[in-house]
């Protein structure tokens, strides 16, 4: 009974059925190795996988793709829809997938990429290896300003109800996830790792998203880890373990013409270790067009030996030389920072550096406390914005910010 009971369990997880003591597919269910997928770590598997994305995507109903445990090489897939009579696809990735190494064959500059689909589900508890070590030296972008781009781990383009959980990915070339006009994504439980001196290796990078949830992640690498640009709104961030890497950061904005705004972001309960930023906004100089990045708020933060905590740059510059002809025009207002607490490689823990043609607007720290891992104490630098200040406040606020109450409140503009 129980030798029954583990082979049903068997070919229920496996996605297979016995038909005249042959194996088949199971109805609804789309298993790559029945599609010729080797899962030798060296045979390109990518037409395989193709074919049974394409057969799922035919299919009715709730369909699922299984990718079974192996290693499998893939060269780069885009696995599009719509898939118009499927209610809910599933791809059970419980692999590691290798990225091939030759850039040649990045041609749309993606290695995974699932797009135009509804109700996708991405599980399984897979790993996504971009091996990016063997490309970052080809990486120019942190020196120069038109640069090649390497290719994307995983990029996720115009799906609806898009759900993640439980992926892995390792070392890769570029960012590791981009979210690309995305209507109510969740992803939870990621994790991505990437070592510290590992260029542009964003863990999780969204533009012109409405609707994103990432939580309970813990991801490490070499540049940002959260990256919140152009044209997001609804963007919730929980439980995101940090480090090590450049902090989570809105921006950069205002590098292209007609961007799009960035409002209601919500970063709550989330801790960065070891990171070179903590809670950052850049925006760069010279912007070509009017951007608002508005509606922003980062609660119950802890720090830990993080170099910046508190950042708003509005002269934002990754090279050696920018020459700014003027000041930026991404306008900052109702920024929140609320509980934010830890310690500070630096002395300088907050910082708010903003636009001399347009002021940050109703910034409000409550509750900061930012204690110097050495023997001297933190301080605040400001300029060009109207903070209001309650609660503990460690840093204390900037030297000419005058209190209009006991509670220790108060507003002041720095020019």
């Amino acid at each position: 009974m129980e030798l029954k009971l583990l082979i049903l369990l068997y070919i229920i997880f496996h996605g297979i059925s016995i038909v005249d003591g042959r194996t088949a597919t199971a109805p609804g269910i789309f298993n790559v190795m029945h599609f010729g997928a080797q899962a030798n770590g060296l045979t390109d598997d990518s037409q395989a996988f193709l074919k049974a994305w394409k057969a799922a995507c035919r299919s009715t109903g709730v369909v699922r793709v299984v990718i079974p445990r192996g290693t499998y090489f893939l060269s780069p897939v885009q696995f599009s829809g719509p898939c118009p009579n499927v209610q809910l696809l599933t791809v059970q990735l419980q692999a590691s997938l290798k990225a091939s190494t030759d850039l040649t064959k990045y041609v749309k500059g993606t290695w995974v990429q699932f797009g135009w689909v509804d109700n996708l589900r991405l599980t399984g508890g897979g790993t996504l290896d971009g091996q990016g070590s063997a490309s970052w030296r080809f990486n120019k972008c942190p020196v120069k300003l038109n640069c090649k781009v390497l290719p994307t781990s995983l990029t996720f383009v115009n799906t609806n109800n898009t759900a993640v959980k439980g992926i892995t990915s390792l070392n890769s070339k570029f960012f590791h996830i981009a979210l690309l006009g995305n209507q109510n994504l969740k992803a939870s439980k990621i994790k991505i790792s990437a070592p510290a001196n590992s260029p542009n290796t964003d863990g999780i990078h969204l533009e012109h998203n409405s609707g994103v949830k990432i939580s309970n992640s813990v991801i490490g690498t070499g540049d940002d880890c959260v990256s919140i640009g152009q044209g997001n709104n609804d963007v919730t961030l929980s439980g995101i373990n940090c480090g090590p890497g450049h902090g989570i950061s809105v921006g950069s904005l205002g590098k292209y013409k007609n961007e799009g705004d960035v409002t209601g972001l919500m970063v709550r309960d989330c801790t960065l270790i070891g990171t070179d930023n903590g809670l950052r906004i850049k925006t760069w100089a010279n912007s070509p067009s009017s951007t608002k990045a508005s509606n922003i708020t980062y609660e119950n933060i802890l720090m830990r030996n993080v170099k910046n905590p508190i950042i708003i740059d509005q002269a934002y510059c990754p090279y050696a030389y920018c020459k700014a002809t003027m000041p930026s025009r991404v306008k900052i207002s109702n920024i929140k920072f609320k509980n934010i607490r830890g310690t500070s490689m630096t002395t300088v823990a907050v910082a708010l550096m903003c636009s001399q043609g347009f002021p940050c607007q109703k910034v409000s720290l409550r509750d900061v406390n930012l204690q110097y891992i050495g023997a001297q104490k933190t301080v605040a630098t400001c300029q060009n914005v109207v903070a209001e200040y309650a609660g503990v406040q460690k840093p204390p606020p900037c030297q000419s910010q005058v209190s209009t109450s006991k509670t220790g409140k108060g507003s002041s503009l720095y020019q």
